[in-house]
Order: C-alpha cells, then sequence, then structure tokens
C-alpha cells in the first residue's frame, strides 16, 4: 500500500469518493486537501445488537479508502442514539456492555479483514463525549435555532421511522444531535449511508450559520462538512412488491435494506460457514429476466466480494456443469448470469464461499475473545 504522503491529491479524492453512491461537496475536497490538513472523518453507528455485513463489512472497508487516503477516521459509538431510537429495549447499561466489547472487537476486526489498519480507528463513546460537555449542549441549541421543527420531523427517517409514525418527542432530539456530532467532532468528512442523507445535508445547510461550533479550514475559514453516503446492501427477502416500479427502486431499496430486526435476511459477522450457506441458498435471487435491478446475491457479489477481492469470485462448479469458473469482473459475470451460461445455485455457492473466505479473520478474532461472545449472548 503506498503512503498517503505519496499520493497525489487527485489519487487521494479517487480513494476518498470511489464505490460510494453520492458525494455531497466533492469539488470541495481537493482545495482542503491542497492545504495540507489532516481530514478527520466520522461516521456514527447505534449500538443495536449484533454485527451484521452492512455495518462490518460495508462500513469498514469505506474506512480502509479513507486511510490509505490519509485521513483521520474515527466511530461514535451512539449510545444516546441508541437511547433515543428504543433499541435493546433502551437498556443504557446494556447498550454501553455491548458497545465497549463487543461492538469495538468486531469493527477492528472486521476493518482488519477488508485490508484496514485497527490500530488507528479511533473509538469515541457517546455518553463520554457528552459528559460535563456544556459547549456540545450550546451548539445543540444552536443547530435547532438555525433549523425548523418540520426539517426535523421530515428528517426521522434517519432513524428507521417514518414521518407520520407516532413517536414519543424524545426521537426529535435525535436528528439535531446528529448534526451537532459532525460539527463538535471537527468532521471535515460525515460517512453514513443513503438513509443518512437528511442529517448531512441539514449539516452542510447550517454550517455557515452557526457561532457556537463553526468548522474551520487550515485558513480560518467557515467550511462545510463534505457528505460521503455508502450503498445500503439489500436484504435477503424478497421485496414487499414484484416486480419493483422503476421509479420506486430507490425508496425500495432503503425500505428493504440488510436490518438487524429481519434475521433471516441478514448475514452477521459472528454467523457460522453454515449459517451463511443456509441464508445464501434461501436468499431471492431473480432471474435476468425479471430485471437485475433488485438482486441482493447480485448486489452483495458486487459490493463485498469485488470491492474487497482483487482477484474477483471464483466458483466451484461439478464438471458436469461446465467446470469452476473465475469471474475478474462484475461485468463477466452479469453477462453471464445474464444468458444462463451462470446458475442462480452457482452464483449462491460462490458468493457464500467468497463471503466465508473473507470473514474468516472476524470469526478467528471472536474465537479469541469467547468470554465477550458469551456475555453478548447473555445480554441479547
Amino acid at each position: 500500500m503506498v503512503p498517503a504522503e505519496q499520493l497525489s491529491i487527485p489519487e487521494r479524492v479517487a480513494l476518498i469518493t470511489r464505490n460510494l453512491e453520492e458525494v455531497i461537496g466533492a469539488d470541495e475536497l481537493p482545495g482542503l486537501l491542497e492545504q495540507g490538513m489532516t481530514l478527520q472523518h466520522y461516521i456514527g453507528l447505534e449500538i443495536s445488537g449484533r454485527l451484521h455485513l452492512g455495518t462490518g463489512l460495508m462500513v469498514m472497508q469505506k474506512v480502509r479508502d479513507l486511510q490509505q487516503a490519509g485521513v483521520k477516521c474515527r466511530i461514535l459509538l451512539a449510545d444516546w442514539h441508541t437511547w433515543l431510537n428504543d433499541k435493546l429495549g433502551g437498556d443504557r447499561e446494556k447498550i454501553r456492555k455491548i458497545g465497549m466489547g463487543y461492538f469495538q472487537t468486531g469493527l477492528r476486526a472486521s476493518l482488519a479483514a477488508v485490508g484496514g489498519d485497527p490500530n488507528s480507528l479511533e473509538f469515541i463513546f457517546g455518553s463520554d463525549f457528552y459528559h460535563h460537555n456544556d459547549r456540545y449542549w450550546e451548539a445543540f441549541v444552536d443547530v435547532c435555532k438555525n433549523t425548523t421543527l418540520n426539517r426535523i420531523v421530515r428528517s426521522v427517517s434517519i432513524m428507521g421511522r417514518s414521518e407520520g409514525e407516532s413517536m414519543d418527542f424524545a426521537k426529535l432530539l435525535y436528528p439535531p444531535m446528529q448534526v451537532v456530532d459532525v460539527f463538535m467532532l471537527n468532521s471535515h468528512i460525515a460517512h453514513g449511508g443513503m438513509d443518512q442523507r437528511k442529517a448531512h445535508v441539514i449539516a452542510r445547510d447550517v454550517a455557515n450559520a452557526l457561532t457556537i461550533a463553526p468548522m474551520r479550514d487550515s485558513k480560518g475559514k467557515v467550511i462545510k462538512p463534505i457528505a460521503i453516503h455508502g450503498h445500503l446492501l439489500l436484504g435477503l427477502s424478497k421485496p414487499t412488491e414484484w416486480p419493483v416500479d422503476p421509479e420506486r427502486l430507490r425508496e425500495l431499496r432503503t425500505q428493504m435494506k440488510m436490518s438487524k430486526s429481519k434475521p433471516a435476511s441478514a448475514v452477521f459477522l459472528n454467523d457460522t460457514p453454515d449459517e451463511i450457506r443456509k441464508k445464501i441458498r434461501k436468499a431471492f435471487c431473480p432471474p435476468a429476466n425479471e430485471g437485475m435491478d433488485f438482486n441482493p446475491i447480485l448486489d452483495w457479489t458486487e459490493h463485498l466480494i469485488f470491492n474487497n477481492q482483487p482477484d474477483g469470485l471464483f466458483i466451484e462448479r461439478k464438471p458436469e456443469n461446465g467446470g469452476n469458473i473465475h469471474f475478474k469482473s462484475m461485468e463477466s459475470l452479469k453477462a453471464a448470469y445474464a444468458d444462463g451460461s451462470l446458475h442462480v445455485m452457482d452464483l449462491k455457492s460462490g458468493l457464500a464461499e467468497g463471503l466465508i473466505t473473507l470473514l474468516a479473520p472476524v470469526r478467528k478474532i471472536f474465537a479469541e475473545h469467547a468470554e465477550m461472545m458469551a456475555e453478548l449472548e447473555a445480554l441479547l
């Protein structure tokens, strides 16, 4: 791996922005890098149980890219947000135990598995960050004074909730707190899935109006956070409507993302190889003639295997089924699936074995922390 200081600015920009669904403020990146300042990143994660591939691998492979570009990467273990969103029953002691143990261990192991540096990854525990931090709460009021109630209500989708849903007032604190986190952590790069877009847009919109904790570049100029939005992995279940209306594709992809609340549709970092094979074998995988835009097996193959395995995907097949086959690009795999030369069960088998290999270092780390994993099971 080439050290970040030996990379050109275009090369660093390419690392920061690759394999993303959206970058808001991409044109601002080169100017910040040209100043020679160390860019700081943050992503906030709810502590809501077992880690699945969407959090463990998808988030960490982007953190790896950012590290390679010389960005300082930080994870906010968002225990207050977890509490506000009623995850883990709102049990704050349980949230803290899982966050400080299993979550940190699993995320570091995931980062190492995809080629990142777990030792330079910083974790910030939300309640520790907010404790005796008057400036944080002053900034919270500042953000609230510069946005509207209607906009906050529209932003509850970042919590996985609907705008018209009945909810307690405390949940309306969640979006502005997420915005304040960006500024109080001086995050030049705010990172999340596409489902976090509304909070990041608010952060950019209020950036120039803040008086308590504005973010500045090395010259003292007020700047906006650059928002990077990663791909949301599809869950393995069939969508609620099929075929999918092309105009509703983006909305449905968000609704059908991988979720802990639907364990059969997700693969977790601590699933056994046999559990992974079983889940993928049962997964929804429509034939090519029904469309290839909403296919979780193709989705996972593209975003997990080809983004992490430089050699692509190797699929073992019996000689009577054409023998072993090696795909070095997603384009060639899609073409084979479209023309029928790649059978759905062979694709599923190849994906399962690829994920099992990718997760092997994570399973090893968990095996070395048997007491922690036993505590996790007891807490859940």
